[in-house]
């Protein structure tokens, strides 16, 4: 008797986006990384981008260490383990933070936020690459509409900035570059061969070797540490590597591992929404009728990409 292997699938995309173990901690993932631009924005100032990214994930690894003792997960990688750690610790955590704090010089982190959203396109293409997981026909709908819901929201900041044409062109360069590395490191974490290493040991190491990029870079371009004694500034480190590193990236990647990198990055649509709330309160965005259809389009884009069908019953071939 022989299994038929071409009618069973494991695609991620085939679990439901609403089962609580899915929808709980995407949920969670949006709503405080849709805090986090704006906290970000405070960061910038006195301290360099390059240190405020290394204290944080200095703080967030050491955080992760911890946790990862105390889920009783072993914290050996071995060599080929400490070779991805620092892969997506690069692209994670040093070049995706440092291209997005240097965004936030030029644009508002509203709109760093909404071009986020865009981290779908890379995460469904390179996963279609080189996970060999489906773009369906629902993903793809929905995803459309999710973009063309967010442009509503980039439309109105993109007027706002006509005035500095260099400034912006920058700034969006700056957050394409973090939105690819982003989009890198998904992709690895949806591997099979990432899924050998725990994962709360993984993201530690990761953090930690992403502190010694970001480290090296920032004496490199800024010179010997700074620090703001700031309580703002200090509440805000705590803040971004607490909350929105140690707790977030854990469900973060446990969400590409459960769902698909395609489908997990549908949290930066729902981000820029919660993003551009801060963003009014403190920024003073103000919600225009295209931004506010752009926002419930962001909604719709993703309830239609997240229609997820029930696993297919592999079949037996005699």
């Amino acid at each position: 008797m022989n299994t038929d292997s071409s009618s069973i699938t494991d695609d991620p995309g085939q679990t439901s986006f609403w089962q609580a173990s899915v929808l709980i901690p995407f949920l969670t993932v949006s709503l405080i990384w849709g805090g986090t631009w704006i906290v970000i924005k405070d960061q910038l100032g006195v301290v360099p981008e390059s240190w405020s990214v290394t204290y944080r994930f200095a703080l967030a690894a050491l955080a992760m260490f911890v946790l990862a003792k105390a889920r009783g997960q072993k914290l050996a990688l071995g060599r080929a383990g400490h070779g991805w750690a620092m892969m997506l610790g690069l692209f994670q955590f040093a070049c995706n933070f440092n291209f997005v704090y240097r965004a936030e010089l030029y644009i508002t982190s509203g709109l760093v936020a909404a071009m986020f959203a865009l981290l779908i396109i890379p995460n469904a293409l390179l996963g279609a690459l080189f996970l060999k997981q489906r773009i369906t026909g629902l993903f793809l709908g929905g995803s459309i509409i999710a973009i063309v819901g967010v442009s509503g929201l980039f439309a109105h900041e993109f007027a706002r900035l006509q005035g500095a044409p260099d400034t912006l062109w920058l700034g969006i360069a700056l957050t394409v570059l973090g939105v690819l590395s982003a989009s890198i490191a998904n992709i690895m974490q949806g591997t099979e061969r990432m899924k050998a290493w725990p994962m709360l040991s993984m993201l530690a190491w990761a953090m930690f070797w992403g502190v010694v990029c970001n480290a090296v870079f920032a004496l490199v371009s800024a010179g010997p540490p700074v620090f703001d004694m700031r309580l703002g500034y200090m509440a805000g480190i705590g803040f971004l590597a607490l909350f929105a590193s140690a707790v977030t990236f854990p469900l973060y990647f446990g969400l590409i591992r459960n769902i698909g990198p395609g489908r997990a990055a549908y949290v930066s649509t729902i981000v820029p929404v919660i993003a551009m709330i801060f963003s009014t309160i403190f920024e003073g965005y103000t919600w225009t009728p295209l931004a506010i259809g752009g926002g419930f389009l962001a909604l719709a884009g993703l309830i239609i990409a997240m229609q997820a069908r029930k696993p297919k019953t592999p079949r037996v071939v005699g």
